[in-house]
């Protein structure tokens, strides 16, 4: 899928040029089936189930590689860090649904190769909210100078007739740095109809958010869909072979078990015979025949060692060239070391870094949009200090991470090394945590071997032991 571009000199947000919206909805259309067919691949809607075959089986790689690959690059929440206070910024995603929002997204780039969200206000609301698009009817459109500045965004639908059947009348949402637009687009060559615009929406950039899998926008298993294909084939087979081996035919040599008359035609006789013969057999699997004679089943040669070593082969090819490893296999039971699983995870953990990479990219946009927003209200953020942090889902030894902290405690900054520990999600928090229980512990023991401070008594003290020295002393006269 293409980046859609059009020269900056023709582009005025004042005075958008209808008929060019129209050309590049047309052809947005064009790329749509490539995405309807990895979303089918997603659904378990394979290219087998189109097939005439006794057996259509259907073993979705697709929809595990994706699972798999957008939890381990989003599946915990993404943290901002920051030196200033951000946190008006922070409450603000969290109300708007980021979380949510980055989840839908880390799925759509491993279907789809890229993702879409739309910030906006809700009517009658004052917070911003989130909300992912489906990149079928979505798109971002780019100058065609060399730094390919954003000029608008696209978000359109097929309008409904009377009789609920898809119009060719598109309603587009067209959205610039200032304005929203919402148009009727034809597919006319002539003047294109507004229904609202332009609005101002007030966010200082384009509220449409796009990101990237990867520079080519491909999917984590679009390249691996022949070789699903394969798998499925292969699978199908195995089955059908099988069927048929069970299914075999039974061949008597030298015997009949009933005889057939002159015209070829077997007596009510005969065919009761056969009958009792065959019923016979189901029930003792025993079968009465001359000494001359013969039976034998008929069976197709299955070669299931073959079709196995096939099965693997295919299977392990799905897994290394989409780099998304098979979770359940053997190599990853039991207590295996971190750097083994590191080893083990390396190809997944490469592709993930360059989808983080590109993912950050569409995050800072997202927060200048949320801190153009609060300078509105008079809340000033400096988003340009904040860095997104990314957690991956990954099974962690602690054992071997504790031993890690204890032996480095000391000798490598006691921040750093809370930050290793995957259950402490704010360092800082932690270390103050750790430190005041530390004072706490000093000061108990402190007082258990009466190594306290004496304080001086008190005010209130003196004057109780005053008076009943003063008493002490009339009763002596």
């Amino acid at each position: 899928m293409h980046m859609f571009t059009m020269p900056e000199d023709n582009f005025n947000e004042l005075n958008m040029d209808k008929q060019a919206v129209r050309h590049l909805i047309l052809k947005h259309r064009k790329c749509v089936q490539r995405l309807e067919k990895l979303e089918k691949y997603y659904a378990g809607k394979h290219k087998i189930l189109e097939e005439s075959r006794e057996n259509k089986l259907v073993c979705n790689h697709a929809k595990d590689i994706a699972d798999t690959a957008s939890s381990y690059f989003i599946g915990n929440p993404v943290t901002y860090k920051s030196k200033d206070d951000i946190t008006a910024l922070t409450d603000a995603l969290e109300t708007s649904g980021a979380d949510e929002a980055d989840g839908d997204n880390g799925l759509d780039l491993s279907i789809y190769g890229r993702a879409y969200e739309y910030i906006y206000t809700k009517e009658g609301d004052t917070e911003l909210e989130i909300k992912n698009l489906s990149p079928k009817n979505c798109f971002l459109v780019y100058g065609s100078s060399i730094e390919e500045n954003e000029l608008f965004g696209v978000y359109y639908h097929a309008k409904l007739d009377s009789t609920d059947k898809v119009s060719p009348v598109y309603e587009a949402t067209v959205l610039t740095q200032n304005y929203k637009y919402t148009v009727d687009i034809q597919d006319i060559d002539g003047p294109q109809g507004v229904i609202e615009g332009p609005v101002p929406h007030f966010k200082g950039e384009i509220p449409l958010v796009e990101y990237l899998n990867n520079k080519l926008a491909i999917g984590d298993y679009e390249l691996q869909i022949p070789l699903i294909d394969a798998y499925n084939v292969l699978m199908s087979d195995r089955v059908t072979d099988k069927e048929q081996f069970i299914d075999a035919i039974l061949a008597i040599y030298g015997t009949l078990l009933a005889d057939e008359d002159e015209d070829g035609k077997s007596d009510e006789k005969e065919h009761k015979g056969i009958k009792a013969a065959m019923e016979k057999l189901k029930q003792d699997k025993v079968l009465e025949m001359p000494d001359s004679s013969k039976a034998e089943y008929l069976t197709r040669t299955f070669d299931e060692t073959g079709v196995e070593i096939l099965k693997k082969a295919i299977e392990q090819d799905i897994h290394k060239f989409s780099h998304i490893p098979c979770m359940t296999d053997e190599s990853f039971g039991g207590n295996v070391s971190g750097v083994a699983m590191e080893f083990k995870l390396l190809g997944m953990e490469n592709i993930t870094k360059i989808k983080t990479r590109y993912y950050k990219k569409g995050l800072r946009k997202r927060l200048r949009i949320f801190a153009n927003f609060l300078s509105n209200k008079a809340v000033r953020v400096d988003v340009s200090g904040i860095t997104p942090t990314f957690t991956r889902a990954m099974p962690k030894n602690l054992l071997e991470i504790s031993q890690i902290v204890a032996n480095l405690w000391g000798r490598v900054g006691k921040k750093t090394l809370l930050s290793q520990i995957p259950f402490v999600e704010d360092p800082d928090e932690e270390l103050e945590t750790v430190e005041r229980e530390a004072q706490e512990a000093a000061e108990q023991q402190q007082k258990m071997f009466g190594l306290h401070q004496n304080t001086p008594p008190d005010e209130e003290e003196d004057d109780d032991i005053k008076p009943k020295k003063e008493e002490k002393e009339d009763k002596d006269e």
